[in-house]
């Protein structure tokens, strides 16, 4: 007999339905999967064999052919067990082949019949929605898949419940799509506070260009000059996700195998990883291929301390998200794109041994060819990219003895959002994402300030992607202060940020 169950496969981020085909008849006792399976596909013969034996219906000694298609595309990974096991069950005659056609089945199998969770739920149960299927898989998973509008999820714990629901007794209680986690701002009572940074008042100004218009930024300094801490205080004021960008940040995470089944997550991802990190680790890539810190950091924060250590190809493959917001990964099977809308923000010493210009009195060490090896680390053309640099001194002792002195993450998150909600009114996006004549249009300094842009690209030597962001960066100021167009002053401040 013959039966089709549909499944999905996860490649990258995004899913494709398969149609997965069991033909059970006579002949010598075999079980063969084609279709392209990958090694842990093939293992789900035993068990499979192992999880239909605790429910009772061991397979009879029969010739069994499971076929995975598309079958030119590879499928990878135990997500294949429960549609598998619910295909040669319907071809058996142990489930009526009806119950199976409007259902889309994903889940690894335990050997004592459980179904555990498998990658990628919130793309497979976006792909299910599309096709008006109910997504039956395990409980964490649809617990994931809720959060897809218009979802119909059932979440079984193990092989026997699947059965008896597609049997009809019971039925297994489908869950509702999960609407946005509550929040009123991305990092509401953050420990992390704006207030809690000594000095740097021009630091601070940075970060809130930075988060107002999601610009590029680059702090270099000594050691202990406070780079890290104030990068990782731009999360706390940063607005939060719409509803459409935190499903796609919760599609990147299942992908990934991050997902926690809590809903949809209005935070903006942060992700700081190592500068150790390979370029698959960082960019993406592998077997699967899988997303990287890029993809992880959509519509977030990537945060690169000390730049320099990173691998020189690492940085290179940044400079596609950064102009096109997603990265390409080509291979001999094909090419794959992978979300990566990220803002990124680094930090770096000023040279090796990191007191170049440090005004403690311990003099650099370094000699002038380390010194051009460690510039040279960080490429011209990455560092166009970058919209906001700002040198970082060390605190004086005036500064270290004085307690903490400015406005809180929440006052200025405030000014923040408030500068958002005026782009997005006036221009539907952030100023980092204007181009082309909208940017010209839109960022034109008014004539008074018409010559200082003429010194400024003569002064500065800008190129004409430099151009652009020095009009993006002034633009979000001229928003910051309520201005409807761009002065001579909003300029001056950009230019100040990219001539440092």
């Amino acid at each position: 007999m013959y039966a089709v169950v549909t499944s999905a496969a996860v490649i990258g981020v995004q899913a494709i339905l398969v149609r997965v085909e069991a033909y059970v008849s006579g002949g010598l006792p075999s079980f063969t999967i084609v279709g392209l399976p990958g090694a842990a596909v093939q293992e789900s013969r035993e068990r499979v064999r192992a999880a239909l034996k605790q429910l009772g219906l061991p397979l009879a000694p029969s010739r069994i052919v499971v076929n995975l298609a598309p079958a030119d595309v590879r499928k990878q990974g135990p997500a294949f067990d429960l549609p598998i096991a619910l295909a040669v069950l319907a071809a058996d005659g142990h489930l009526p082949a009806q119950a199976l056609s409007r259902v889309l089945a994903v889940g690894e199998l335990s050997l004592d019949g459980g179904i555990r969770a498998v990658t990628g739920a919130v793309s497979v149960g976006a792909v299910a929605a599309e096709a008006g299927l109910q997504l039956l898989t395990s409980a964490p998973n649809a617990a994931d898949a809720a959060v897809v509008p218009g979802i119909d999820a059932v979440g079984a714990v193990s092989l026997a419940e699947a059965v008896a629901h597609l049997r009809g007794r019971p039925r297994l209680v489908s869950l509702a799509a999960r609407r946005l986690l509550e929040g009123s701002g991305a990092l509401s009572g953050n420990p992390l506070d704006l207030s809690d940074v000594k000095g740097h008042a021009a630091a601070k100004r940075l970060l809130e260009v930075a988060a107002a218009g999601r610009h590029n930024v680059l702090f270099t300094g000594p050691p202990g000059a406070g780079k890290t801490m104030l990068a990782l205080r731009l999360h706390g004021l940063l607005p939060p996700l719409s509803v459409s960008e935190a499903l796609e940040v919760s599609r990147v995470r299942s992908s990934a195998g991050l997902s926690n089944g809590a809903g949809l997550d209005p935070l903006p991802p942060f992700r700081q990883p190592h500068h150790s990190g390979s370029e698959a680790g960082i960019i993406g890539g592998g077997v699967g291929p899988r997303p990287g810190e890029a993809s992880l950091a959509h519509r977030g924060v990537l945060f690169l301390d000390e730049l320099p250590e990173f691998a020189r190809p690492v940085l290179e493959s940044l400079r596609q998200p950064l102009e096109e917001g997603f990265v390409t990964l080509t291979r001999a099977a094909g090419a794959l794109s992978l979300p990566a809308d990220f803002q990124l923000v680094a930090a770096r010493n000023p040279c090796p041994c990191g007191r170049l210009g440090d005004s403690s009195g311990s003099g650099c060490q370094c000699s002038p060819e380390q010194l051009r090896r460690y510039e040279r680390r960080v490429s011209a053309p990455l560092l166009d990219r970058i919209d906001l640099r700002l040198n970082l001194p060390r605190l004086n002792e005036e500064e270290l003895l004085a307690a903490p002195t400015g406005e809180t993450s929440a006052v200025v998150a405030a000014r923040v959002a408030a500068a958002r909600a005026a782009m997005v009114t006036r221009q539907g996006c952030v100023n980092a994402a204007l181009a082309g004549a909208r940017l010209r249009t839109l960022a034109a300094p008014d004539p008074a300030a018409e010559p200082l842009l003429r010194a400024l690209v003569q002064r500065l030597s800008l190129s004409g992607r430099g151009f652009d962001r020095l009009l993006r960066v002034a633009r979000t100021i001229a928003d910051l202060a309520g201005a409807p167009t761009v002065g001579a002053a909003h300029l001056a401040e950009a230019a100040a940020y990219r001539a440092s």
